[in-house]
C-alpha cells in the first residue's frame, strides 16, 4: 500500500486532494515520491514563507528541539519572550496572544472585541454583534465559519455562532446600513484571499476606520493569509495607510509549524486576563524559534523591496500571457483571472507538468516563497503558458 492508499483509507477525506505525495523539499522546490521535481507557487497556502527546509530556519527548530520542545504557558520561555517582543516592535502593537492557526488567532480576536465591550458598555448592553465582509474567510471553526461570509460554507453544522452580520464589500451604503447599537466590532480582510484575491477599496477602508473611530467600534484585521510580508509590506494595513485594533497572523509568521497570533493595539491590550483565553501548545518553543528565524529574515534590509520586486516580475511575465484577462492582489500574493480556461483544471495540469499552484474561487493563485527566485518565476510561467496551450509572449 503506498502513501496515498494509505491515506485515503486511514485519513478523513476532508480534502480535495491532488494524486501527488511529497517526500521532501529544499527552498522553492519539492520532489514526490516518484522522484518527479516541482516548482512550488503555492507554499503550503503561503506557509512555507521561506520555502522548503531553509537552512537558517532548520537550524532554529533543531536548536530549540534540543533544548526545549515544550512548557505549557503556566512558565515562562525566552524564545517566546523574543518572538513577542519583535513582533510588536515591528508592527507597532502593544501585545501578542499565541495560538495555532489562524481560526485560533480570530477566535481570539473576537473574544477581545466582545469582552471589550462587555467591560465597557456592560451586559444589558447587548453589544456584541460583529460585522464582517461577503466573500471573507476567517476559519472553519463553528464560530469563524459564522465569521466567514460565504454562504458555501454555511451548511451542515448547525446551528452556528450568533452575533454576526454580513455586508457587501467595497459598499460604504450597505455597511451603514448595517450598524446599529449592537455592533461592537467588524472584521476585514484587506486582501480577500479565499475569495478570489481581492482587494479592498482605499476609500472604503478609511471611511469605516472613521466611522468606527467616531462610535468606539473595534476592527480586527485577518492578515491570516495577507500577512508576514507576503503583500510586499509586512502588513497590508500598511498600503492603507491605518492601524486596525487587534491585527491576526497565522500562515507565514512560523514558515510551516504551526502558530497563530493576536496582535492587540493600545486599547484592547488588557481586555483579556487570567483564564480569559489559552491555548495548551500556544506559544510552543519550538514555533516561536521558528518564528523567529522567519522575522530575522524577512525584516532584514532589502527584503521587503525584493518581495515587491518579484511581484513585478510576476505581473509583467503573466501580463504577456493574452489568456489572461487580470491580474489581482499585491506583492507576492497573485491571482489571475482567464478568459475562457477553468483555473481548476489548468492548476491540475500544472500539477501534471511540475509546478505547484492554487486556486481561489474562479482564479488561479500565486503563493510562492518570499524567497522565490527570478529563475524559478520565469520556468514557472513559461510551464504555466505551456499548461494553457503554449501560447507565445
Amino acid at each position: 500500500m503506498n502513501s496515498i492508499e494509505k491515506m485515503n483509507k486511514y485519513v478523513m477525506p476532508t480534502y480535495g486532494r491532488y494524486q501527488i505525495s511529497l517526500q521532501s523539499g529544499k527552498d522553492e522546490n519539492a520532489v514526490d515520491e516518484t522522484e518527479i521535481q516541482y516548482i512550488d507557487f503555492g507554499s503550503g497556502i503561503g506557509t512555507n514563507s521561506l520555502g522548503f527546509c531553509n537552512e537558517n530556519w532548520v537550524n532554529a527548530v533543531c536548536s530549540q528541539a534540543q533544548k526545549l520542545q515544550h512548557t505549557s504557558n503556566y512558565y515562562y520561555t525566552a524564545v517566546q519572550g523574543d518572538f513577542a517582543e519583535k513582533l510588536c516592535q515591528k508592527t507597532g502593537f502593544v501585545n501578542a496572544f499565541f495560538g495555532n492557526s489562524g481560526a485560533e488567532a480570530n477566535e481570539c480576536a473576537i473574544k477581545i472585541a466582545r469582552k471589550y465591550s462587555f467591560d465597557k458598555y456592560g451586559a444589558d448592553a447587548n453589544r456584541n454583534t460583529i460585522i464582517t465582509l461577503e466573500n471573507s474567510f476567517h476559519g472553519r471553526t463553528l464560530t469563524t465559519l459564522s465569521a466567514t461570509g460565504q454562504d458555501v460554507f454555511h451548511n451542515y453544522f448547525f446551528p452556528f455562532t450568533p452575533g454576526f452580520k454580513h455586508t457587501p464589500p467595497n459598499n460604504l451604503m450597505k455597511f451603514e446600513e448595517s450598524l446599529d447599537d449592537t455592533v461592537c466590532a467588524i472584521m476585514i480582510e484587506f486582501i480577500q484571499g479565499e475569495g478570489g484575491v481581492l482587494d479592498l477599496d482605499e476609500n472604503f477602508v478609511k471611511a469605516i476606520f472613521d466611522i468606527c473611530a467616531e462610535r468606539d467600534i473595534l476592527i480586527i484585521a485577518d492578515e491570516v493569509q495577507t500577512g508576514v510580508m507576503r503583500t510586499g509590506k509586512f502588513l497590508a494595513a500598511e498600503y492603507y495607510g491605518v492601524k486596525p485594533d487587534i491585527t491576526t497572523l497565522a500562515k507565514g509568521i512560523a514558515g510551516g509549524l504551526p502558530m497563530g497570533v493576536c496582535l492587540a493595539g493600545e486599547k484592547c491590550k488588557s481586555v483579556l486576563g487570567k483564564s480569559d483565553h489559552g491555548s495548551t501548545f500556544g506559544g510552543n518553543p519550538i514555533c516561536c524559534a521558528a518564528g523567529n528565524a522567519v522575522l530575522d529574515t524577512v525584516c532584514a534590509d532589502g527584503f521587503e523591496a525584493e518581495v515587491l520586486r518579484k511581484g513585478e516580475l510576476f505581473r509583467k511575465l503573466l501580463s504577456e500571457i493574452p489568456e489572461v484577462e487580470s491580474i489581482s492582489g499585491k506583492g507576492l500574493m497573485i491571482g489571475i483571472k482567464f478568459k475562457s480556461l477553468s483555473a481548476s483544471e489548468i492548476a491540475a495540469k500544472c500539477h501534471e507538468n511540475g509546478l505547484l499552484v492554487l486556486t481561489a474561487k474562479d482564479k488561479l493563485r500565486f503563493l510562492p516563497p518570499l524567497t522565490v527566485t527570478d529563475d524559478e518565476i520565469k520556468t514557472g510561467i513559461e510551464i504555466l503558458k505551456k499548461c494553457i496551450g503554449g501560447q507565445n509572449s
